[in-house]
C-alpha cells in the first residue's frame, strides 16, 4: 500500500464527490491498552489504558442533522407547505427517469443518523409513485438514516383490503409489506379507507384524520338544519364522529355495488326532508357514488346537498359529473394534487392539511402524543 490513501466524500455544497488524501503512516490519536511504547535505550513499557476522547459536536450541527423532510414527485406543493409550517427546508434530492421509465434517485445531502420524514402520496399514477417511494426509502436506508418515517397522505390500494371475491389479492397488505421491507421504521397515514389496514403493518403506524380541518370549515359555514350523511354502511363510524363534532343528526344511504366503480343507491335511512345534507366520504374516485347519493337525498326532500372528502382522486369522468351535478359544493383536502380541469370547477374547494401533518411530524420527532391533535 502507498503511503497515502484516497477517500471519496460528498461535498455538502456541490453534491459532487471530492478526494481527500489521508496519510496512512500517521500515528494513532490514542494508545491502545496493553500496547508497547518505545523508551530511550531500546527499553519498552506497557502503555496505560487511556480512552480516546469523544469528539464533541455543537448543538446546532446535531439538531440540523437529526430532523429532515424529503419528498418525491407526487405532491411537492404539500411537502413544501409542511416544511414551511415546521420551519425546516425541504431536503435536496435529484429524481430523474431513464428513457425507458426507470427511476434514478439521489440524495444531495448527508442524512447519517438523521430522523427523516419522507412525504409521498401514492396517487395517480399509483404504481409510478409507489415505486418512487420504495426507491427513495432504499436510498435513505443505504445512506444510514437514523429513522425513516414514511408520510403517505393518500394510501393507494387501500380499497383492496380483504378477499371480497374468490382468487383476489389483498393488495393493501402487500403494499404495507413493501414499505416495511424497503426500510420504513414508522408510517404516518391519513384517513385510511379502513382503519384495520394499520394491522397490516409490522411497524408503528400513526393514523391521522382530516376531520379537524373539515369540521372547522363547515362549523364556520354554519349551514342551517344540517345533517351529516354516510354514503354507505362502511363509512358510518367516520360520519358519526363528524356529526358528533358538529352536534347535528346522522343519516345513512344504503348502497349496493354492482361492479368496480359502479354503484346503485337503494334507499335513505334517516330523516333528510327539508334539511341541508353533508355527504362525508374518505375518497371521491369517479364520483358516481357521490352524485347518486346526492340525487337520492334530493328525491327524499333534502333542501341542499354539500359533500366533503379527504382524498380527491377524481378519476375518469369525476370532474364532469361534479360540475353537472346538483351539489352545492364539494370540499376536499390537498392529500392529492388536483387535476387542471378540477381546479377550474368552482364547486370544488380545497383545504390544506399541511398544518395537521406538520404538527404530527413534530410530535413524532419530539416523541410526544399524536392523539392530542384530535382532542
Amino acid at each position: 500500500m502507498s503511503e497515502q490513501d484516497t477517500t471519496a466524500v460528498l461535498s455538502p455544497n456541490s453534491g459532487q464527490a471530492e478526494e481527500i488524501e489521508t496519510d496512512s503512516q500517521l500515528a494513532p490519536a490514542s494508545i491502545a491498552a496493553g500496547s508497547a511504547v518505545s523508551l530511550p535505550g531500546g527499553q519498552t513499557k506497557a502503555a496505560a489504558a487511556v480512552a480516546a476522547p469523544e469528539r464533541k459536536r455543537t448543538g446546532k450541527l446535531s439538531e440540523a442533522k437529526r430532523f429532515k423532510i424529503f419528498c418525491g414527485s407526487a405532491n411537492v406543493a404539500l411537502a413544501e407547505e409542511i416544511c414551511k409550517f415546521v420551519g425546516v427546508p425541504l431536503g435536496e434530492t435529484r429524481l430523474q427517469r431513464f428513457s425507458d421509465g426507470e427511476v434514478h434517485f439521489q440524495l444531495l445531502e448527508n442524512v447519517r443518523g438523521a430522523d427523516v420524514f419522507l412525504v409521498q402520496p401514492t396517487c395517480y399514477p399509483v404504481d409510478q409513485h409507489l415505486v418512487e417511494l420504495l426507491i427513495m426509502m432504499d436510498a435513505l436506508k443505504r445512506a444510514s438514516a437514523g429513522r425513516i418515517t414514511v408520510v403517505v397522505p393518500y394510501y393507494g390500494y387501500a380499497r383492496q383490503d380483504r378477499k371480497d371475491r374468490p382468487r383476489v389479492a389483498i393488495t393493501s397488505k402487500l403494499v404495507a409489506d413493501l414499505l416495511t421491507t424497503a426500510g420504513a421504521n414508522r408510517a404516518l397515514l391519513v384517513d385510511l379507507h379502513a382503519a384495520q389496514i394499520q394491522g397490516f403493518f409490522n411497524i408503528p403506524v400513526d393514523h391521522l384524520f382530516a376531520s379537524p380541518v373539515l369540521v372547522g370549515y363547515f362549523r364556520d359555514l354554519n349551514l342551517p338544519n344540517l345533517t351529516v350523511v354516510s354514503p354507505d354502511a362502511g363509512g358510518v363510524e367516520r360520519a358519526r364522529f363528524f356529526a358528533k363534532k358538529l352536534e347535528v343528526p346522522l343519516a345513512i344511504v344504503d348502497k349496493r355495488r354492482t361492479d368496480i366503480n359502479v354503484t346503485e343507491v337503494m334507499n335513505v335511512i334517516g330523516d333528510v326532508k327539508g334539511r341541508t345534507c353533508l355527504i362525508l366520504d374518505d375518497i371521491i374516485d369517479t364520483a358516481g357514488t357521490l352524485v347518486k347519493t346526492a340525487e337520492a337525498l334530493l328525491e327524499q326532500g333534502a333542501d341542499k346537498v354539500y359533500a366533503c372528502a379527504s382524498h380527491a382522486v377524481l378519476s375518469g369522468p369525476a370532474v364532469e359529473r361534479i360540475a353537472n351535478s346538483r351539489l352545492e359544493e364539494v370540499v376536499v383536502t390537498n392529500t392529492i394534487p388536483l387535476r387542471e380541469d378540477a381546479l377550474r370547477v368552482g364547486k370544488i374547494k380545497v383545504l390544506s392539511i399541511a398544518g395537521l401533518l406538520g404538527r404530527a411530524i413534530e410530535s413524532i420527532h419530539m416523541e410526544t402524543s399524536v392523539s392530542t391533535l384530535f382532542n
